[in-house]
């Protein structure tokens, strides 16, 4: 190790010390510069988790309210045709043609359960679009009630009624 010969002049001691940190700040800076792309875009995902919005804006709302209203529209049309299915087929039970229709008979009673079943999974279909209205009302339309974030809009688009994002609602089939 070589020693510094000491300052000639005690003005000179502070510009040494003074080119000295600045010298040192110099290679910290340039450290941190090749640093920071890499933690920046590690930082990336969380700021944007953190700045990302919680509910949808009244505007969306409206939108998802007159999407609802006409899915439910749609449904009881729907529902009522099967109703109306279901009840048209009760007329032929009552008919007095010979026995040997037994199999037409059958295929008859066959058809009724069927409608019978789709009038009742049309049914909780109506009532989770009415509880999505709610949910509107409420101001908690569109949030996941497993994790508590906002369902994405693409998703609420195709199933207005939604409760869960996809992860949660995966997560809880796995569960079963």
């Amino acid at each position: 190790m070589e020693k510094k010969a000491a300052p000639k002049s005690p003005k000179a001691a502070p510009k040494t010390a003074v080119k000295k940190a600045v010298k040192a700040v110099a290679t910290k800076v340039a450290k941190v510069a090749k640093v920071a792309p890499k933690v920046a875009s590690k930082a990336a995902p969380k700021a944007a988790a953190q700045t990302e919005k919680n509910r949808y804006s009244p505007e969306e709302l409206q939108e998802f309210k007159e999407l609802i209203l006409s899915k439910i529209a749609k449904a009881e049309k729907d529902l009522e045709m099967l109703q109306q299915a279901v009840a048209g087929n009760e007329n032929e039970a009552a008919d007095t043609a010979p026995t040997f229709k037994t199999l037409e008979e059958g295929s008859n009673v066959l058809l009724k359960e069927e409608n019978q079943k789709l009038a009742a999974r049309q049914q909780k279909f109506i009532r989770d679009l009415r509880a999505a209205l709610i949910r509107i009302e409420n101001g908690t339309y569109g949030i996941c009630q497993a994790t508590g974030k906002l369902i994405p809009k693409e998703r609420l688009m195709i199933v207005p009624h939604a409760t869960m994002t996809v992860e949660a609602k995966e997560a809880s089939k796995k569960r079963r």
